[in-house]
Order: C-alpha cells, then structure tokens, then sequence
C-alpha cells in the first residue's frame, strides 16, 4: 500500500506502532458539546473532523451491565443552586454511599466525594459490579467506521472517576487527601487501590476480541505537578503497569494520559511499557514539558501524543503564529515519526480559522 493512501486510522495506528507514515498525524483529544454546539452550530464529532480535515478518532464505550439490587443508583435533584446539582446514592445490602456533583455548560464537578470515610471502601469492595464490554457493539462501530481510529477508555467508576486506578480514587476520596493517607495510612491506600483494580481487571478481561486501536488510561492525579516520583511509583505504577499488561496480553494498545508534568516521570510512564503517551502539555498551559527533550528520553517505539498549546493558539492570535506552533512541535518531537500532534487535552473556545490553519500546516508536515 502506497503511504498516499493512508487512511486517518492507518496513519494514527502507524504512528501509535512507532513508525513513520505518509504525513504527521494530526488530530485531537476528546471533543467537547460545548464548542461544537457554540462555533459549529451543534456539529457531530464526524462532521468537525471532516470540516477541518483532520485525522478522525470515533470514541465508544458501550457497556453491558446488568441490574443488580446489590447496587442500586439514585438521583435526586437539589434546587437552590447556581448550576444543575445532583445527589446521586448508591444503596447497598450493608448501607448507601453519596455524591454530589454539579453540571454546566462545560463540563461537570464533585462537590462532595463519594468516599467520606475509609470504612466506606469496604462497601465498594463488597458490592461493586464491574462493567463489561459489549465487543458485538464496538466491533460493529469499528466496521462502520474502518478509516478512523477508535479509542476507548479502561473503565473508571461509576458516576465520576478516571481511568487510572490512582486517578480514581482520587475523584472518589479527594487527591489532597488521598496524598495525605499516603503517609498516615499507606495500607488503607493500597487496599483501596487493589478494590478498584480489580474492577478494572475484570473489564479488561472481557475486552477480548473488541476492535479497539486504543485505550486510555490514566489521568491528571498522576502528573509530577500533583504527585512526586516517589508517590507515582509506589501508588500508581504498580496498578497501571499491571492493567497494561493484562491489556497487552488480548492484543489491546494502551496510551497512557497524564495532563500536567510529565518530565520528572517521562522514565517512569515509559517503563509501564504502554504503547503511546499523551498530553506532553506546555509549559504556557500549566505542564512542564520540552517536546524535544522528552522525544530524547522517551523510547522510540512509544508514541507521543499531545504537545499542542490550545490555549495560546486556538485563539488571540494570527494564522502564521498558530502554523509556526505546529511547525515547532513537529520539528522537536515528529521529525522520526511515533508522534501524533494534538491539543494537550480538550478545549471548549477556538476560531475555527485557527484551528483550520493548525489542521492545513500539520498536513504539509511530510517525511
């Protein structure tokens, strides 16, 4: 197959492989309702891709979950509130468990964690259920859509969480608080990490013959602007590595998602072994990273995903300082291949003229 034929899932999947395809791969990280339905009059996913020219990712997680009495969710509305706010229960044989979380136009919060006491960790080990992949629904998603990538995500909890076992724990205990029991109470904290890595290793396990090219793990929580090397090779490492692992083994890629620093632990995201690694966020958004630095320290055959700044050239600038932005990320991090140029993470305000001239300038980016 000639390299001008490459399709946007063939050109992704070249990359993520660690080799070099037609052109460098552009494209970029989830899609969020807010900017499609403010500067693209309620566009679908498809349609942004192919209105900028960008290279296609379909997300799906569908799911098969059957009711159970052992775990029951309850909603209840509270009034009063500047945003929507819901508290949600879950009821189980042996007590309930309680979240509150708000919700506007962007996105949505927690306002009261779910895990109020370290007791209540017991309930969730007893009584969670854990979801498992509908391969039929994802392999026909991948059948109808054979020129874009599909990605999907390893299971996070239910209501709110992340995909990474650290990074869940945190949206259910707190991440200031979590870093505290690190020290007051490490057992406390790798007994509720094996809970919820269990749940995770159980929906691995039935990921086996869905035709997904990849899967996120991981999360913010685990960034060296929120945890030390020594907490992340301690608390989250060990769990990751173990879930990439499992994943390797049913012939599913992994990229691994850290938003915020990555140059303290670029060694030791790597030695997990995933297949890619995003965001790679600039120091201009909060993150800490040199693209060329990390490309020299990151192995060959791991793809980087990411590296963009969103948030300085999607908007309040010219074209030409948009295109010299892609140009630089290309020429630290692209110029052997094994790089997918991305926003570092999603964004919710672009000129669409920005964001046509990051796609066009990617494209004229060739080997």
């Amino acid at each position: 197959m000639a390299l001008a034929s490459l399709t946007s899932r063939e050109r992704m999947l070249t990359a993520i492989d660690g080799g070099v395809p037609d052109r460098l791969p552009v494209t970029t990280h989830h899609l969020m309702s807010y900017f499609l339905n403010e500067y693209m009059n309620g566009a679908s996913d498809i349609e942004f891709f192919d209105h900028f020219g960008l290279d296609a990712i379909i997300w799906a997680g569908p799911v098969k979950n059957e009711p159970s009495d052992n775990w029951r969710i309850e909603e209840q509305e509270i009034p009063g509130h500047d945003y929507r706010t819901i508290r949600y229960t879950i009821v189980t044989p042996a007590g309930n468990l309680a979240t509150v979380i708000q919700y506007n136009e962007y996105t949505c919060w927690v306002t009261e964690r779910l895990v109020k006491d370290k007791k209540d960790i017991d309930l969730i080990g007893q009584y969670v259920p854990s979801p498992v992949c509908d391969v039929e629904s994802v392999n026909s998603i991948a059948d109808n859509n054979a020129d874009k990538l599909i990605r999907g995500s390893i299971c996070s909890f239910d209501l709110f969480g992340q995909p990474g076992t650290w990074q869940d724990a945190a949206c259910l205990f707190g991440i200031e608080k979590l870093i505290m029991a690190t020290f007051d109470d490490p057992q406390w904290v790798h007994t509720f990490l094996k809970i919820l890595q269990k749940r995770k290793k159980e929906y691995i396990a039935s990921l086996k013959g869905a035709k997904y090219d990849i899967l996120e793990l991981g999360g913010g929580d685990a960034s060296s602007t929120v945890i030390s090397p020594a907490i992340f090779d301690e608390y989250v490492a060990p769990y990751d590595m173990e879930l990439i692992r499992l994943a390797h083994g049913i012939s599913q890629r992994i990229v691994y998602h850290t938003c915020g620093g990555m140059m303290p632990i670029l060694e030791n995201i790597a030695a997990m072994k995933p297949d890619a690694m995003e965001t790679f966020t600039p120091p201009g958004m909060g993150g800490d990273v040199d693209l060329a630095n990390a490309r020299k320290r990151v192995p060959s055959d791991i793809c980087m995903i990411g590296g963009f700044d969103q948030f300085h050239f999607f908007k309040d600038c010219g074209q030409e300082q948009t295109r010299a932005e892609v140009r630089r990320c290309f020429e630290a991090a692209g110029q052997n291949g094994a790089f997918i140029l991305s926003p570092s993470d999603h964004f919710f305000d672009a000129e669409p003229e920005l964001l046509m001239a990051f796609a066009d300038e990617a494209r004229k980016c060739t080997y």
